[in-house]
């Protein structure tokens, strides 16, 4: 293909996207008006299904297709930094040396760890209920444990996050959220469908499969969130070229 027609091709595709762009724009409500169709329709779908916090009805239910794809796209995301990021043969690992951290610092990053895990934990345990969710729910979890990175050091941070575990528990979250999906089919729905009992309204046990997606999007973020971390830090921490470990 000559570069004319390849300008050619990108033109029209812009030419065909702008006017979809157009046609959509034209048709939404007025801005700033008290008519919202789509959101009427969410909040009724949200209260219909027993789940008190519409925003996960819409993500883990009404559009829970959408949240499996930006799922994947973390989980794709950490899977090519890990093959990316791999240890080479013109590289040698040393153990990286620990530096004095403030008794303040100290005492800030052992007090505030247990409390930021129990925030993470809740907020992705109630994601059907309140704001929050898996997503949100799973960085704070990942940010508690580099407390200890912070508070101690990087031998710390070692011991508490074995790596391998949580990658096996990042694949598992993405697995998990694909086989729940599964269920829709399994009861002669669509895939995905919310197709558990709903329960009670605004309870734990309420919302059908919605907490369960979200348990599993809450595994799978915060495991691809320690993993990605982890293998930044080693790059600037442990790993150092053959030539600088042996001068």
């Amino acid at each position: 293909m000559t570069g004319r027609v390849r300008r050619w091709a990108l033109a029209a595709g812009l030419a065909g996207t702008a006017a979809l762009m157009v046609a959509a724009g034209t048709g939404l409500p007025r801005f700033g008006g008290d008519q919202h169709p789509y959101g009427a329709r969410a909040v009724a779908a949200s209260l219909r299904q027993q789940t008190a916090n519409t925003i996960s009805s819409v993500n883990f239910d009404q559009r829970a297709l959408d949240t499996l794809g930006e799922e994947s796209i973390l989980f794709g995301s950490v899977l090519g930094t890990v093959v990316l990021l791999r240890q080479t043969r013109d590289e040698h690992r040393v153990r990286p040396r620990p530096e004095r951290v403030p008794a303040a610092l100290r005492r800030y990053g052992a007090g505030l760890l247990p409390v930021t895990l129990l925030i993470g934990l809740y907020v992705v345990a109630h994601g059907q209920l309140s704001p929050g969710g898996g997503f949100q729910g799973g960085v704070v979890i990942a940010t508690a444990l580099h407390l200890l990175y912070v508070g101690a050091d990087y031998r710390a941070l070692e011991r508490i996050r074995p790596l391998g575990l949580f990658e096996l528990v990042d694949g598992s979250g993405e697995a998990a959220y694909v086989l729940l999906g599964g269920a829709g089919l399994l009861a002669g729905s669509a895939y995905l469908a919310n197709v558990l009992p709903h329960g009670t309204f605004n309870t734990m046990a309420s919302g059908g499969t919605v907490p369960l997606l979200n348990a599993a999007v809450g595994l799978e973020v915060a495991s691809a969130v320690v993993v990605l971390l982890a293998h930044f830090l080693d790059q600037a921490i442990e790993i150092t070229d053959n030539r600088k470990a042996h001068r």
